[in-house]
């Protein structure tokens, strides 16, 4: 009996006035009053990005937006510069690899962010573009995007910076014009509260300048952009999710994104004081880097992370997220953002820490006392 708690870091909990929203008839999509809501929708998704220009919308997952950045910006046999920060990172890479694209990527350890400093000693002239995920959703470990930023423009150099924010969008600070970003990534199922179906681009001048010649046809900016201009798209948009889309944007409004920003911080900082408090280990070794949309989670060692969160899906109907690629097994993922307050908050780790109890898992009693605590303190 009760509501399933959704506690993985996407897709997130969607509010009942999106999918109220979402239900609406569908429109003509190439009628006058699907024009107001493109142009509408097109206006207010730039604050969220923090840019003056384009932002590029498509029927996609995050995986198609990531190809877009890619085949808008890079052409065959280009080189670029990655960094190894977890699972996602690794994706992307593997995808840049398949389209003809040469991948010098820097090795990481899954629980430090991309290495600012690493840029001035590893940007050749040949790298047309460094790609970096913000927040990298298998590991809850932020990259510094202006301090890369700062390497890159120490060097002088014109490499395209491509950034993911896929799990960081709407959830943490993000400012693509004043970091100097020139192509973000983003989807609509985490932080902007919608299901899974809508990928974004927001795409700086210098991208929109520099056209590469990889293939490409359905994800091309260069028709998306000239029909947006009249309201509309060169292919059938997805009429009810936008609807959706505009009130999960309102709701944004109507909260404030620094209240948004200030939100996600501090229940990431209630979380870690939990994790701390069972004298478990956050798997983000640096404080810098700590993400405010997820924290994953180190078990202690002959602990199965999985046997946990099925555990905690038994007994208590909440989903954790697991720990993927070589985090199997040793990590499981708290989501805590999207449509989420102090309340849900308590009864996560309420059940996070009656479901490490339950499992055996040596732990100290007192987590979720340590985050109410917090709460209190800071509400």
């Amino acid at each position: 009996m009760g509501r399933h708690f959704l506690q993985i870091p996407g897709p997130t909990n969607v509010p009942d006035r999106v999918l109220r929203a979402i239900a609406r008839p569908t429109i003509d999509h190439r009628g006058p009053a699907f024009a107001r809501l493109a142009h509408e929708l097109l206006d207010r998704l730039k604050p969220v990005f923090g840019t003056r220009h384009d932002v590029v919308v498509y029927p996609s997952s995050g995986t198609g937006a990531w190809e877009a950045a890619l085949v808008n910006t890079l052409s065959p046999g280009e080189r670029v510069l990655a960094f190894e920060t977890g699972h996602f990172s690794t994706l992307w890479c593997e995808m840049a690899a398949r389209l003809g694209l040469v991948v010098d990527l820097v090795p990481g350890d899954w629980r430090h962010g991309a290495d600012p400093t690493a840029i001035i000693d590893l940007l050749t002239a040949e790298h047309a573009a460094v790609m970096v995920v913000h927040n990298e959703t298998s590991t809850g470990v932020r990259s510094r995007i202006p301090e890369i930023r700062d390497a890159m423009d120490a060097t002088g150099h014109p490499a395209l910076l491509l950034v993911d924010t896929i799990s960081s969008l709407a959830s943490m600070e993000y400012r693509h014009d004043e970091w100097g970003v020139d192509v973000t990534v983003g989807c609509s199922q985490k932080g902007l509260m919608l299901p899974p179906g809508i990928g974004f681009n927001a795409v700086g001048p210098k991208a929109l300048a520099r056209r590469g010649r990889l293939p490409r046809s359905y994800w091309d900016w260069d028709a998306i952009i000239a029909a947006n201009r009249q309201g509309f798209f060169p292919y059938t948009p997805p009429t009810n999710l936008l609807y959706g889309l505009r009130e999960a944007l309102i709701m944004l409004e109507e909260e404030g994104l620094p209240r948004v920003f200030a939100r996600h911080d501090r229940h990431a900082e209630a979380t870690r004081r939990a994790v701390r408090a069972w004298g478990l280990e956050v798997l983000c070794a640096d404080e810098r880097e700590h993400s405010s949309s997820l924290t994953a989670v180190l078990m202690p060692d002959g602990h199965d992370a999985d046997a946990v969160r099925n555990l905690i899906l038994e007994r208590y109907d909440m989903s954790l997220g697991t720990g993927l690629g070589r985090l199997a097994g040793r990590v499981f993922r708290i989501g805590h953002l999207g449509h989420f307050n102090d309340l849900m908050l308590a009864g996560t780790l309420g059940g996070v820490e009656m479901g490490l109890l339950g499992a055996g898992v040596p732990i100290k009693e007192g987590g979720m006392r340590a985050a109410l605590a917090y709460l209190e303190e800071t509400g």
